[in-house]
């Protein structure tokens, strides 16, 4: 009799089951499109020649240690970071209202800011429908007693529902908590306008909301990491308090390093050495220090002229490939005379887009041409490639001819 016989078994995670699948498959012509990582146009993991060269430079540097962090990170990182998100002329920096708190990647960063907003108080968190997976776990998890979803997706028209939006916020309990994609929106691909943003911070506003913003793919978008971080400058500019949840696995391809960064903006900057010390107390029952190389690269990084134009240059370029990847599918597609409209692939960004592929056309295409997909139809540009792109469009083409749906 083992201690652990009633334990039973999680339910397993699709996109783990495809992987496992995929890895196991022998097919020459197998394709993986479910990936939440960047791929060469070759279909390999790809480290930027920044970070590659400037690895090499901090394992020489004999000033360096391993001694622990801070509990809060490395603060030339943290301050760093936060410029980065929200600009040196925000008047949140000019002002000193915002803190940064390194922390385990953006999924870190999630959960610790969570965990201070459940012991504040907080109850009931909204989340765009669809949304990353894990941000319900996160939040539940955390000490949050209820999720509640916005409208965010309409499947019809495969571009977002932003009456649904606003009409759904507008009905939130004041001080609810409101997670927000900052761009290249996860899983869908689909981000909001400029103005629509503005609408968006109004609704908030008038309901009394928490801003809680999720930041994992800037750059990805334009390929300009300052164009991409207007919807949280815009806030911060209206006067917000916030939070801010960085990611840096995908911009500088540090996924397995774990770094990321909670920006946290308040309206006085009295209350900051509070927020840090509750926020000590976190992160000491949790993971207590964050690591340190990935800290130093993404600081070194922002702070050498040299080396953020290497930078920039590396995010442009695959964002770029993104975009290309798109173009080509749609007209790929239009060009088979694909049944339907494909015009929302090149209007998404970002790593993903919500095809509109239904899971029986998913099943198909896993089932006859090796190509892995999640049955919600949301597909990883980041697996398709100059070598595969045709092969994809024409399965898609397949799938939805032998079995049809309104596009």
């Amino acid at each position: 009799m083992s201690f652990f016989s009633e334990i039973e078994s999680g339910e397993p995670v699709e996109m783990y089951k495809l992987k496992k699948a995929y890895l196991e498959d022998t097919f020459e012509k197998k394709v993986f499109l479910s990936f939440g990582a960047y791929r060469s146009d070759e279909g390999k993991p790809w480290v930027l020649p920044v970070v590659r060269s400037l690895e090499k430079i901090l394992s020489h540097d004999e000033s360096l240690n391993k001694e622990y962090l801070p509990t809060l990170g490395l603060e030339t990182f943290s301050t760093s970071a936060t410029t980065m998100l929200l600009g040196l002329d925000s008047p949140a920096i000019i002002q000193k209202r915002y803190c940064g708190i390194q922390s385990i990647s953006g999924t870190g960063s999630l959960r610790i800011g969570a965990e201070f907003l459940a012991n504040m108080g907080k109850k009931i968190f909204y989340v765009p429908n669809p949304t990353w997976e894990n941000h319900k776990r996160l939040f539940l998890q955390a000490g949050f007693e209820e999720c509640r979803e916005y409208r965010y997706w309409n499947p019809t028209t495969h571009r977002l529902d932003f009456e649904g939006l606003i009409d759904d916020l507008d009905k939130a309990p004041q001080d609810a908590v409101v997670i927000l994609h900052v761009c290249a929106h996860n899983p869908t691909g689909a981000d909001p306008t400029p103005e629509q943003w503005n609408k968006i911070a109004n609704v908030v506003h008038k309901r009394m909301l928490f801003p809680f913003f999720d930041c994992a793919y800037q750059g990805f978008v334009t390929g300009n990491v300052i164009d991409d971080a207007y919807s949280v400058r815009l806030f911060v500019s209206l006067g917000f308090e916030l939070f801010c949840a960085q990611s840096f696995s995908k911009n500088f391809g540090l996924y397995n390093e774990r770094i990321g960064n909670l920006t946290i903006v308040v309206n006085n900057p009295d209350v900051i050495p509070a927020i840090k010390s509750q926020i000590t107390y976190i992160v000491n029952g949790m993971y207590f220090n964050p690591p340190g190389l990935c800290a130093r690269i993404v600081t070194y990084v922002l702070n050498n002229s040299t080396m953020y134009n290497q930078w920039q240059d590396n995010v442009r370029s695959m964002s770029s490939r993104l975009l290309l990847m798109r173009k080509q599918l749609k007209e790929i597609l239009d060009h088979l005379e694909t049944p339907g409209n494909w015009n929302h692939l090149v209007e998404h960004s970002g790593f993903f887009s919500y095809t509109g592929l239904t899971p029986i056309q998913v099943e198909y295409m896993v089932n006859k041409y090796h190509i892995y997909m999640l049955t919600s139809g949301r597909m990883s540009i980041t697996g398709l490639n100059s070598n595969n792109v045709y092969y994809v469009a024409k399965a898609i083409c397949e799938a939805v001819s032998l079995f049809p749906q309104i596009l």
